[in-house]
Formats: structure tokens, C-alpha cells, sequence
């Protein structure tokens, strides 16, 4: 059975890696799913995928560090299908690498841009829009640096650090309203965005400090997210589910 027949379903970020996984399963478990994208060629991608598996999608180009942007997917959502069920944020960037004392200062505006504020933008809307049509369920993907440091990487791990805040803050103000938010912090997933960060050799030793010794697929976590946004985890509000091969666990 479907575990997400006929809800509408919103995701960020879903022209490649975790986003696009997310989308094809929201797609795949019944979902009508809206997919968000600064790259306009791969979130029509993702929608070809989706239609040409029986599924139904539509693209919104948008740039998700935008308050006017989030608004706009959501309006653009409620004007298509009445409705806004299920929200996906899943948007984000690495960021470039240097120790917290050299840091570049754009660099950490850019990051907290779009990996945090970018987040609490998505939620404002998604959340007004949920309250006012009684319940709604909303997903916001971390990292495991939502938890741990990446040396290196300050403006990253502090706006994980945001998200799985800005999602328990979410949850405890929201309960009662019918409308549940979770995080879930995904390991290294073998994505565009690791490629784009990593090499070869970074990759395999980023591999090895995971009990399974191996990079993640981002059907994995799409199908943990999956979960998520179903009825099948209706009593589950304000967790962080980490999903990392074991990485944090030594």
C-alpha cells in the first residue's frame, strides 16, 4: 500500500542527490510532489523521472535563501492542488573550507543563507499554510553535522546545528495543532555535493570512519524521510534521526 496516497508533497532542493531521491519516493508512495530548484534543468529532471514512472510533479524555480521564494512555492503549491500536506527542506550548500579563525566572511553569510535561514524561511510559510488547513507534516533534512563538528566547515555545522533547533522549537510550539516536525541527519551520501567538496581520496577516507565503510545512497535517506512524512510515524515530533552508516556512533 502506497504510504502516502493522495497527500501533496513539498520538496526543496529537489533537482538532484537526496532531494531528487526524496521526490521519485514521495512520487512512488502516491504522493503529488512539487519539486523546488534554483537549477530549473534539474528540477525538470526530476519531474520527467516522476511522470515517466507514473507518478505526478510539477517544478518551481526558486532560490530557497529567498523569503519571497518560500512564499512563492507555497502559494504556487496551494494555487495547483488546495492543499499542502507533507513539506520537504532539504536545500543546501557546503560551503567553502577554512578554519574558523580565516574563514571568509561572504562564505559564511552565503551558508547561513540558504542551510538555515533558508530553513526557518520554508517552515514560516509552510507552517501558515498548515495551520490554516489544520495539520501538515514537516521534514527538515541536518546533517550529522547537525551534532557533531566538521572541522573546517563552521558556517555548516553551525546552521545544522540551527535546523535541528529550529525544528524541536517547531514541534514543541506546534503539537497541538496537528502538525509534526522531524530532522533527519544523513552521513556522507554519495551526491553531487559530496563530489563537489570531496576527492577521490577524501571520499574513501570519509568512507572508512563509518562502521559500514562505505558512503550512503540517497535512496536511503529518502526512504527514512519517507516514514517521516507518513502516518506511520504519527506519534514522532522533534526527533533528529541520524542516518550515517555508523559514523557518529565512535
Amino acid at each position: 500500500m502506497s504510504i502516502l496516497k493522495d497527500k501533496v508533497a513539498f520538496v526543496s532542493g529537489g533537482g538532484s542527490g537526496i532531494g531528487r531521491a526524496i521526490a521519485e519516493t514521495y512520487a512512488r508512495e502516491g504522493a503529488k510532489v512539487v519539486i523546488a530548484d534554483v537549477n530549473e534543468a534539474h528540477g525538470e529532471e526530476t519531474v520527467k523521472a516522476i511522470t515517466a514512472a507514473g507518478g505526478e510533479a510539477f517544478f518551481i524555480k526558486g532560490d530557497s535563501s529567498k523569503p519571497e521564494d518560500n512564499k512563492k512555492f507555497v502559494d504556487e503549491t496551494v494555487a495547483k492542488y488546495g492543499r499542502l500536506d507533507i513539506a520537504c527542506n532539504n536545500a543546501g550548500i557546503g560551503g567553502p573550507a577554512a578554519p574558523t579563525g580565516e574563514y571568509d566572511i561572504a562564505g559564511w553569510d552565503k551558508v547561513i543563507a540558504l542551510n538555515l535561514s533558508g530553513v526557518f524561511y520554508a517552515c514560516r510559510y509552510q507552517l501558515e499554510q498548515m495551520d490554516k488547513q489544520g495539520g501538515g507534516n514537516i521534514v527538515n533534512i541536518a546533517s550529522i553535522h547537525g551534532t557533531v563538528a566538521a572541522p573546517n566547515s563552521v558556517a555548516y555545522t553551525a546552521a545544522k546545528h540551527g535546523v535541528v533547533g529550529l525544528t524541536k522549537n517547531i514541534a514543541a510550539e506546534y503539537g497541538q495543532k496537528n502538525i509534526r516536525c522531524n530532522s533527519v541527519g544523513p552521513g556522507y551520501i554519495a551526491t553531487p555535493l559530496l563530489d563537489a567538496n570531496l576527492d577521490d581520496a577524501s571520499r574513501s577516507a570519509i568512507a572508512a570512519k563509518a562502521s559500514m565503510n562505505r558512503l550512503g545512497k540517497p535512496e536511503e535517506i529518502a526512504e527514512l524521510v519517507a516514514f517521516l512524512s507518513s502516518d506511520k510515524s504519527s506519534f514522532t515530533t522533534g526527533a533528529y534521526f541520524i542516518a550515517d552508516g555508523g559514523y557518529t556512533v565512535v
